[in-house]
């Protein structure tokens, strides 16, 4: 008997249905599939795809040159110089280490970090070198490498080196302007950068006629024309320069205003660097303009303001006299004088400011009170430093990081409120920038009008539009003409007088006027009170023919020099005789109808 199995036949029919179900629910199942990805997400995949063709770049803009003058002539102080620079994306490398190779001889570095930026993940930008030159640029460019790219840029280059290096600032990798010129101005030279957006093929070459392109064209920044006038500029440079390496002083600067427009003619620092290898700088003080960004006590050259204020409400006249007892007592502390090889007794408004007697500022102060030292003659003297010489604020010259000063208020606040007035008198308890003298200055001794300084006389559009910046009146009245010739007349004499006191470089002969005063100042010491021995020197004076033309302030940080108050006399002073020299000599003062008159 047969005990085998009996196989169960398939209907061939059923089969085929079984088959035909499963064929539709893999069916189903892509379909559904299809419609997730075309509908349900269909954004998220056409960013995606678009990620992949899509290329944006921004096309920088060509920063405008910056220009001063040379003789009758404008001439380019900062140009631009093309580079390039090397990028690549990522997702076209197909062989990463070949192009390494073959960049790397080019491009200098090792080939190993060459490949490993070429393989950088989740990119399509990076930088393999910078600053380019053009015939590496054209070698690269010839291995036609898919991904390779180089895009030009554009790199600030100073043809006369470090000369108004802290004046024009500098351009980080950034392309942003820094400190100076630079950064004060920098939305007018950096201009607006453009755009190029495109879909590419897969060797990243843009498709024709693709309605996703887009291309806007940079607009290029405006030139600026600079006041200065660059061999002023570096006649400076080089006095401050041989006076910094006889004197050893932390820093040194200078300015020289036109005094009866405001123009900056020159404006320099020492120690100074190289804008173009800003990075090698390792003190980033160095950076600023010290001329406008460091207000100091600026010692006696503030009786130059003290004596103004005083004339022009009539507490004094030029040829007021007084007795000088060698030492006022204000709220129980000395005032007296720094050199003590005069003698006192009567003395004058001139030689106030030829001694520089500390006493005769603060008697001044006294007179402009009623004859003592109160809250009338306090206000007085604040209103005209900071309303009418402008002090303690910004004055808005084109510079980055200006600073302000100070000069405090009158009220009385504290016991020694008549003490700090008197100090104020004479240059101590306040601080001044240089510049920030030479426009009050020039505003006390050209006729009582102050012009807001400034460094860019023009601005030139990328379409070749040219926008005159001329003088800005401040403020007029801020003396009168009769105070303005009295104070000239008092600081002609005291310049003078300085040629038989031991100061022989301050004669300049009968065919200019020449006036100023020194100053020296203690320094303030952080735990408070002053140094007994480091000492700043000042020198404001201005020079011109029958009227004030240029108004030179000078200012030294703790020279080396002994006795240390002479820093403005001996150090400062002679820095002005030797700019004033080259300005009578070079620069178009105008000199006097006649004799000096004094």
């Amino acid at each position: 008997m047969d005990r085998r199995p009996v196989t169960k036949q398939v209907d061939p029919v059923q089969r085929v249905r079984i088959v035909y179900a499963l064929l539709l629910v893999v069916f189903a199942l892509f379909t559904i599939r299809l419609f997730y990805l075309q509908v349900i997400d269909y954004n998220h995949y056409k960013s995606a795809a678009l990620n992949d063709q899509l290329r944006q770049y921004q096309i920088p803009a060509v920063r405008g040159l910056i220009t001063a003058h040379l003789g009758s002539n404008t001439v380019p102080i900062v140009l631009n110089q093309q580079l390039y620079t090397l990028v690549a994306d990522p997702v076209f490398i197909k062989h990463p280490v070949k192009v390494a190779a073959k960049l790397q001889p080019v491009i200098g570095g090792s080939t190993a970090t060459i490949t490993q930026l070429l393989k950088t993940p989740h990119t399509q930008y990076v930088v393999l070198a910078t600053k380019l030159t053009a015939a590496q640029n054209k070698k690269i460019l010839g291995y036609q490498f898919p991904g390779i790219d180089t895009q030009a840029h554009e790199y600030r280059t100073y043809p006369d080196g470090n000369l108004a290096a802290q004046v024009l600032g500098f351009v980080n990798a950034s392309g942003q302007g820094e400190y100076g010129v630079e950064q004060a101005m920098n939305n007018q030279l950096a201009g607006k950068p453009g755009k190029l957006k495109a879909i590419t093929d897969i060797n990243g070459v843009p498709l024709a006629a693709t309605p996703g392109n887009v291309s806007i064209a940079p607009v290029n920044g405006s030139n600026v024309g600079l006041t200065l006038n660059i061999a002023m500029e570096s006649d400076v440079h080089k006095i401050l320069k041989q006076s910094e390496q006889q004197y050893h002083a932390q820093n040194i600067g200078a300015v020289v205003l036109d005094m009866n427009t405001g123009a900056v003619k020159a404006m320099s620092d020492y120690p100074t660097f190289d804008p173009a290898n800003y990075a090698n700088v390792s003190n980033p003080a160095e950076f600023q303009n010290m001329t406008v960004s460091y207000p100091i006590e600026m010692g006696s050259i503030e009786k130059i303001l003290t004596t103004a204020t005083a004339l022009n409400v009539g507490a004094v006249n030029r040829n007021s006299t007084f007795y000088d007892p060698g030492t006022w007592m204000v709220d129980g502390f000395p005032i007296s004088d720094v050199s003590i090889d005069h003698s006192h007794g009567q003395q004058s408004i001139l030689s106030t400011l030829d001694l520089s007697l500390n006493t005769g500022a603060t008697w001044m102060l006294m007179q402009m009170g009623g004859g003592k030292l109160d809250a009338k003659g306090r206000d007085i003297l604040h209103n005209y430093l900071v309303n009418h010489f402008m002090l303690g604020k910004p004055t808005g010259i084109e510079q980055g990081y200006e600073a302000a000063g100070y000069i405090p208020p009158p009220t009385k606040d504290h016991k020694a409120i008549n003490l700090t007035y008197a100090n104020v008198s004479f240059g101590q308890g306040m601080t001044a920038t240089a510049l920030q003298v030479a426009a009050a200055d020039s505003a006390a001794l050209n006729g009582g009008t102050y012009y807001k300084p400034y460094l860019v006389d023009s601005i030139t559009s990328p379409n070749g539009k040219v926008k005159k910046i001329g003088p800005t009146v401040v403020k007029r009245n801020v003396v009168s003409s009769a105070t303005s010739k009295s104070l000239q007349w008092l600081l002609e004499h005291a310049a003078y007088n300085h040629i038989y006191e031991g100061y022989p470089w301050m004669n300049f002969g009968p065919n200019y006027n020449v006036g100023g005063k020194t100053g020296s100042a203690q320094v303030a010491l952080p735990t408070g009170g002053y140094s007994p021995t480091e000492i700043n020197g000042s020198y404001a004076g201005f020079v011109g023919g029958n009227k004030p033309q240029y108004m030179i302030v000078v200012y030294e940080i703790e020279p080396h020099v002994v006795p240390s108050y002479f820093a403005g006399a001996h150090v400062c002073q002679r820095v002005f005789a030797n700019i004033v020299n080259v300005l009578t000599k070079d620069f178009g003062v105008t000199p006097t109808v006649g004799q000096r008159g004094v």
